[in-house]
């Protein structure tokens, strides 16, 4: 299907930035929050203790493999329609509303079936928003300034984590789950409002729409996953290491609880969370500038080696301090594998079809998680054979694929595109 674009353009100000950005936070708030922290302690309050690690890992993997499908779909199917009220506005809107219905749910669900199922339909309404949300970037802005709106978006995803562990574990420690839920709630409402009032569905000055719309059907083509040798070591590679992220992430709370014996893990996990995301903040920038300069790979290669000592020291780890120290290591290995391994697959495929293959390499990112739910299998397995033995098989395995990984993109190209000569800063655009 081709359409002939027409459209309006208007200037790019520095509350834009804000505008097209601001609904990212309450994403990487709600989910920063529910996997672990949320849904770990929901499961415990229905499920007997000896099936924890199996009923979390299950219901996580559900939910991610409906975020697989329903994200890129749901993003493709704004590509091609716009309604009267807007191209990506009403799903945003419309899934935001059914959030607020799911999340209440789950958090008045008593048992482990309304539990799923609320989860279910939760993963099915965030990702009808999720999905054309993400295509504002590359449809309204300019390629020149998208480095830099991606930095406030970047941002804005950090401060999501460091508030979730600033509030939500010991809210959770609290027992206060309900308040936990109706924050996820207010910050959902409030970005959405924002993004639905203030972001003109016009691209700014300088940006050049595409005058073909994408079918649905072409952002499941097979071509698409073997683009090139290069793009699908990536996908591969990246697949692989947030598998191992997702390992060491989602069963902290429990590791604190029966390792440690913390009387107020989550509150401690909670302080872990934290860790990471000043750790990854801290890493951010420099290591996004680095590879521009130093190449993507060697900035991977040296991510994945802290992923690896990382892990290790948390299956060793027999204090507090110990984890802590983990947590920064692994925080350090996650800022910069995010900020220089995106750089890196938009090296890698073609400038005009950024959206497609956003949608494609999610398939990695939430294919991670599906696979790090079998972990919850794993743990429970090996706790029945000796105590506390299935931490160590958790976190050896997140070690060896952090390694695998590491290995695999030693075999991808590092082309990059060269930085753009200059550009000009928000305040100076403005003037």
């Amino acid at each position: 299907m081709t359409t002939q674009t027409i459209a309006r353009t208007h200037p790019l100000r520095p509350w834009d930035y804000f505008t097209l950005n601001a609904y990212w936070f309450a994403i990487s708030f709600m989910w920063n929050s529910m996997a672990p922290l949320l849904l770990p302690t929901l499961v415990q309050q229905v499920v007997p203790q000896s099936q924890k690690g199996s009923a979390l890992g299950a219901l996580s993997a559900i939910g991610l493999i409906i975020a697989t499908i329903v994200q890129p779909v749901a993003g493709a199917w704004t590509d091609a329609r716009t309604t009267r009220w807007g191209k990506r506005r009403p799903y945003i809107v419309g899934g935001t509303l059914f959030d607020v219905i799911f999340l209440l749910m789950m958090v008045f669900s008593g048992n482990y079936i309304v539990l799923l199922v609320a989860y279910a339909l939760l993963q099915i309404s965030s990702n009808v928003a999720h999905g054309p949300y993400q295509g504002y970037i590359p449809e309204l802005v300019p390629e020149d300034r998208r480095g830099t709106v991606t930095g406030v978006k970047q941002f804005l995803e950090i401060l999501g984590i460091i508030v979730t562990s600033l509030l939500v574990g010991r809210m959770v420690d609290q027992g206060q789950l309900v308040l936990a839920f109706g924050l996820i709630i207010a910050f959902l409402l409030i970005t959405m409002a924002i993004t639905a009032f203030f972001v003109n569905e016009q691209p700014f000055d300088g940006a050049t729409p595409s005058t073909q719309t994408l079918k649905p059907k072409e952002t499941w083509s097979l071509r698409t996953f073997f683009h090139s040798r290069d793009f699908f070591l990536w996908l591969v590679s990246r697949l692989l290491i947030l598998v191992g992220v997702n390992l060491v992430r989602n069963y902290i709370l429990y590791f604190l609880n029966d390792v440690l014996r913390l009387p107020n893990a989550a509150t401690e996990a909670g302080n872990l969370l934290a860790i990471l995301g000043v750790a990854v903040a801290i890493v951010v920038y420099p290591s996004g500038a680095l590879s521009d300069r130093l190449g993507r790979k060697l900035l991977i290669v040296i991510s994945g080696i802290l992923g690896v000592i990382g892990s290790l020291l948390l299956l060793t780890a027999t204090t507090l301090t110990m984890v802590l120290v983990a947590g920064t290591v692994v925080g350090v290995s996650i800022g910069i594998f995010l900020t220089v391994n995106w750089a890196w697959g938009a090296d890698l495929i073609p400038a005009d079809e950024g959206g497609r293959f956003l949608g494609i390499s999610n398939i990695a990112t939430a294919g991670a998680g599906v696979i790090a739910g079998a972990g919850g299998g794993m743990l429970d397995f090996f706790n029945h054979q000796s105590p506390n033995l299935g931490y160590t098989a958790l976190y050896l395995t997140a070690a060896i694929c952090y390694g695998i990984g590491t290995l695999i993109v030693l075999g991808v190209k590092d082309s990059r595109r060269k930085p753009a000569a200059t550009r000009p800063s928000p305040s100076a655009e403005s003037a």
